[in-house]
């Protein structure tokens, strides 16, 4: 039931509600309708041997008088109306006796009633006069009137909730990265009051994103030029040592620049991997030419075969990889393995202390980690998520390996 959408639970709501009504009006008008055909059968009874009673007796004609206008009785000519009565009259009931007049009692269409008495030297036919009982009536239009009442009410409902359709579709765009979307409801329902709070929402958004993308692309461009310069100055030191020292913190500010620079683009919602057919060995080799160090630091085991894939992405997410593992292995040694669809990165090393979730959050370390800025596997778990990879962590006891693999998609 709390995956049910609103729109399919009122659907079903109100057509649980139709159904039943009909269902009891149905119910009422045939439990009403064969009431009253008892009533009228124990009626008529009544008045046709209470009639032919009292005729046998020969009773005065003020007393018969008096019995036609007791039970709204008028008498009619026979002729006149038998023709229709014989047409389309339907006997209801027959009362007679050798001793007594008979007696008949028929019904023509759906509320008319006739009696016909038919004894010696005396024939009449009487007309009942009782106002007609519209019990069905009013419980059609009663009903007719509620049924379309429900489903005016149903409609409104459906009209009021309209505007979520259009509010969610909205929603959507924003989600899948247009942050121009523009939402309007005029309305002060509540509808309107959520869609205005969040057009508001994602203005502020918006203007956040704006003024993160200015800020990270002046600061990057802020801090190039004094690196590049303090690489420079650093190239006309005499002392080697302290030279290879400040030629080493210059390069590392400019990986960490350049890591900042993949998370902005990648992690840009609207982002999209530019998908190719490649050979695997295409990959690595781009790997190996963006990782800049010793190749006696890493080494690489692949079956070359074609795939489909975003070249540079999964280099880079290679490349941070197997920087990592240099970086914290235990014998700064890192081998890559392809077999079949997975990519295995392994490193010597003590298994991770967290959890691997941790470390794909931007910004975790472990204590005894000072390099960088934690981004590396956050960086490739975005890259995996935008490639459509499998990116898992094991450690492998009986090698004494942690292991990053990547799983390639089918095709």
């Amino acid at each position: 039931m709390k995956h049910l959408s609103v729109t399919t639970f009122i659907h079903t709501l109100f057509t649980v509600a139709l159904a039943i009504l009909s269902a009891t009006l149905y119910y009422f008008m045939t439990t009403s309708q064969e009431k009253s055909r008892i009533q009228d059968i124990e009626r008529y009874k009544f008045i046709a041997e209470t009639l032919a009673y009292n005729l046998r007796l020969s009773p005065p004609e003020k007393k018969i008088q008096k019995f036609f206008h007791d039970f709204a009785l008028r008498k009619i000519s026979a002729d006149r109306i038998g023709k229709e009565v014989q047409k389309t009259g339907k006997t209801l009931l027959f009362v007679g006796d050798p001793a007594a007049p008979d007696v008949r009692i028929f019904k023509v269409g759906k509320s008319r009633y006739y009696i016909y008495v038919d004894m010696p030297g005396y024939r009449m036919m009487l007309v009942d006069n009782r106002a007609n009982k519209r019990t069905t009536e009013i419980v059609t239009v009663v009903g007719t009137v509620l049924f379309l009442l429900l489903l005016a009410l149903y409609y409104m409902v459906l009209k009021k909730l309209y505007p979520l359709k259009k509010l969610h579709k909205q929603i959507e765009q924003f989600a899948e990265g247009d942050l121009d979307v523009k939402i309007d409801y005029d309305s002060h329902d509540e509808i309107g009051k959520i869609a205005q709070s969040f057009d508001r929402a994602i203005g502020h958004i918006h203007q956040l994103m704006s003024s993160k993308n200015l800020f990270m692309r002046n600061i990057m461009h802020e801090l190039k030029t004094p690196i590049t310069k303090g690489r420079i100055i650093a190239e006309t030191i005499d002392d080697e040592m302290s030279r290879g020292f400040l030629i080493k913190a210059f390069e590392r500010m400019n990986e960490l620049i350049s890591d900042l620079a993949d998370v902005e683009r990648i992690t840009m919602h609207n982002f999209q991997p530019t998908l190719e057919d490649v050979f695997l060995y295409d990959v690595v080799q781009r790997t190996e030419k963006i990782l800049l160090t010793d190749p006696n630091r890493y080494t690489i085991r692949i079956e070359d075969r074609p795939i489909h894939t975003d070249t540079k992405l999964l280099a880079l997410a290679l490349k941070n990889l197997m920087d990592n593992g240099i970086k914290y292995s235990s014998d700064t040694h890192v081998t890559l393995v392809g077999e079949g669809n997975t990519l295995e990165i392994r490193s010597k090393g003590d298994p991770l202390k967290e959890d691997f979730d941790f470390y794909i959050e931007p910004f975790s370390q472990e204590e005894k980690r000072s390099h960088g800025f934690g981004l590396g596997l956050y960086i490739v778990y975005n890259i995996t998520q935008k490639l459509g990879c499998d990116f898992r962590y094991r450690y492998d006891a009986s090698t004494g390996d942690n292991v990053f693999s990547i799983g390639l998609p089918e095709g």
